[in-house]
């Protein structure tokens, strides 16, 4: 198996049989987490106007990979202001969508590692994990990892992902 296909296909398979125990042991979901923690707030914002709060709230596994305040701060001026107008919505669920994988990837499926993991949205994030911690599409820096909850894990990155 070649490293692209390790994340498509080993990582949610392996996480699937390693990690569902766990997963039923933490009783926070994802949704629950990020209200909880101040410097996600904005995300909490989107995905409530994208109407993605249901399902962040279900059974998973999920890996969210969740911009920070700073992180939609940086995005050029009145941006996150036009994503989140009703008109907007297709193109706000692309964008939250695209940080979500619907399988578990906690660091240590990562680490080492290169490769692409499959998002909610249909396209792939490009994953190097081997230098000094995880860079996502060659540019935005994983900064807190394997926050988990109770349907998957979260890892707090410090840009915007866009497709």
């Amino acid at each position: 198996m070649n490293r692209r296909e390790f994340f498509a296909a080993g990582a949610g398979l392996a996480a699937t049989a390693l990690a569902t125990p766990a997963l039923a042991r933490r009783s926070a979901s994802i949704v629950d987490l990020a209200v909880a923690t101040p410097e996600l707030s904005t995300l909490v914002a989107a995905v409530q106007a994208g109407g993605l709060v249901d399902t962040l709230n279900g059974d998973g596994p999920f890996t969210v990979f969740a911009p920070t305040n700073a992180a939609f701060a940086a995005l050029p001026a009145g941006t996150l202001d036009s994503l989140l107008q009703p008109a907007n919505k297709g193109k706000l669920v692309d964008i939250l969508t695209y940080h979500v994988a619907g399988a578990y990837y906690p660091a240590r499926s990562i680490i080492g590692q290169r490769g692409r993991i499959p998002t909610v949205q249909g396209k792939f994030l490009h994953a190097n994990g081997q230098g000094n911690g995880v860079v996502l599409n060659r540019k935005i820096s994983v900064t807190t990892a394997d926050i988990m909850a109770s349907n998957g894990v979260v890892h707090i990155i410090e840009g915007v992902l866009l497709p």
